[in-house]
């Protein structure tokens, strides 16, 4: 039981850094590193590099958000440590 649990936080501590490190990347690289060499790039009549710092971010970081929740329900069904629905009794009065 032991490596089960071990084997589980690594896969998600795993995960998580994957998550994080995209994020870092987009927030951080894209939106303030590299913003110099994108803003040669027009995005919706803006500057890429602009964009990126102020929407493009926001928008990858949503997405991480409903990536990260999709395989956490994963990685938590393949360990057996899934919230089971609960199912509502039927009270349909006659």
């Amino acid at each position: 039981m032991a490596k089960e649990k071990r084997s589980y936080w690594s896969t998600t501590l795993r995960l998580l850094g994957v998550i994080l490190a995209i994020w870092a990347g987009v927030s951080l690289g894209l939106s303030i590193i590299a913003a110099p060499l994108l803003n040669h790039i027009k995005m919706g009549g803006y500057p890429l590099g602009f964009w990126f710092a102020q929407q493009g971010s926001i928008y990858v970081f949503i997405i991480l958000i409903f990536v990260y929740a999709r395989l956490m329900g994963r990685i938590d069904r393949k360990f057996d440590v899934h919230e089971e629905s609960e199912k509502k009794p039927n009270r349909s009065r006659r």
